[in-house]
C-alpha cells in the first residue's frame, strides 16, 4: 500500500514537472508596435527665394500703321538676379503622389542691350517683374521629399527704354519703347526637401526649381520720348525667359498622420 502511494505522488510531482517546463519554452505574447504615421502633404503654404535669370528676345522692325516687316530679324537678350514670392495648396492622393495650385510673384533686374540694325540704334533694357498662376503634379521620392513639374499662365513687364545711336560717342535719338506687359505660358519643374532633420522648425522645406516662360509676340510702337507720340515704326518682339530659384516653404500642417505603416 505504501509502494502504492509513493508511486502515485511520484507520478503527480512528475506530471506537475513537466507542464511547467512546457510553459516555459511557450513564446512570450508581445504586443504589436503602433503604427507609424505618415505625414501629410495636404494643405497650403507659403515661400520665398532668389534666384537668377535671363531672357531672350527675338524681334524686328516694321510700319506702323501697316505692320509691314523691314530690316534684319535680331537676337538680343538680359540676365540678372531675382526675388520671389507665392503661396499655394496641396493634395496628396494615393501613397505618392501630390497635385496642388499655386501662385508666384518675381521682382526682377534682368537687364541687356537691345539693338536694331535698321536704325542702327541701341539701347538698354529690363524686365522688372512677373507673374505666375498655374498647377502642378509631384511624387514622392520618400515621405519628406516631392518631386514635381509645373505649368500655367504668366505675364512679365519691361521697362521704357530709351535709343541710342550707334556710333561712337552714342547720343540719344529722342526715340524710344513705352513700357509693355507680355503675355504667355510657362513649364517648370523642381523638388522639395523637409528641414525637419536639419532645422527644429515644424513644417520648413528647401525648394529648388527651373522655370521656362515663353510669351506672345507684341508690335511695340517707337515714341518721341518727350510726347508719346508715335514715330511710324513699331518693333516686333518675343520674349523667353528662364529662371532657376532656390528658397524656403513653410507648410502650415505639414506632419499629419493620414495613413499607418508598419
Amino acid at each position: 500500500m505504501k509502494k502504492l502511494l509513493l508511486s502515485s505522488f511520484a507520478a503527480l510531482a512528475f506530471a506537475a514537472g513537466s507542464s511547467a517546463f512546457a510553459a516555459d519554452l511557450r513564446p512570450a505574447y508581445k504586443a504589436p508596435l503602433p503604427p507609424v504615421p505618415v505625414a501629410s502633404w495636404t494643405g497650403c503654404y507659403i515661400d520665398g527665394g532668389f534666384g537668377y535669370g535671363l531672357y531672350n528676345q527675338d524681334s524686328f522692325s516694321e510700319t506702323s500703321p501697316g505692320l509691314v516687316p523691314f530690316g534684319a530679324k535680331v537676337t538680343n537678350g538680359g540676365r540678372g538676379w531675382l526675388g520671389r514670392a507665392g503661396a499655394g495648396c496641396d493634395y496628396q492622393f494615393g501613397s505618392s503622389w501630390v497635385i496642388g495650385v499655386f501662385g508666384d510673384y518675381d521682382f526682377m533686374s534682368l537687364t541687356g542691350s537691345f539693338g536694331d540694325p535698321s536704325g542702327p540704334v541701341v539701347g538698354n533694357e529690363k524686365e522688372s517683374n512677373a507673374w505666375y498662376v498655374g498647377g502642378r503634379l509631384g511624387y514622392l521620392v520618400t515621405p519628406t521629399v516631392l518631386t514635381y513639374v509645373n505649368g500655367g499662365y504668366t505675364q512679365t513687364r519691361f521697362d521704357a527704354m530709351t535709343f541710342f545711336t550707334a556710333t561712337v560717342p552714342s547720343v540719344t535719338t529722342g526715340l524710344g519703347i513705352p513700357a509693355h506687359t507680355y503675355n504667355g505660358w510657362f513649364l517648370g519643374g523642381g523638388v522639395e526637401y523637409a528641414l525637419s532633420g536639419i532645422i527644429p522648425i515644424h513644417g520648413l522645406f528647401w525648394r529648388t526649381e527651373y522655370r521656362f516662360a515663353q510669351y506672345q509676340t507684341a508690335d511695340v510702337p517707337v515714341i518721341t520720348v518727350a510726347t508719346g507720340a508715335p514715330f511710324g515704326i513699331a518693333e516686333h518682339m518675343q520674349k523667353y525667359t528662364q529662371t532657376v530659384t532656390s528658397g524656403l516653404v513653410w507648410r502650415f500642417n505639414f506632419g499629419g498622420p493620414v495613413a499607418a505603416r508598419y
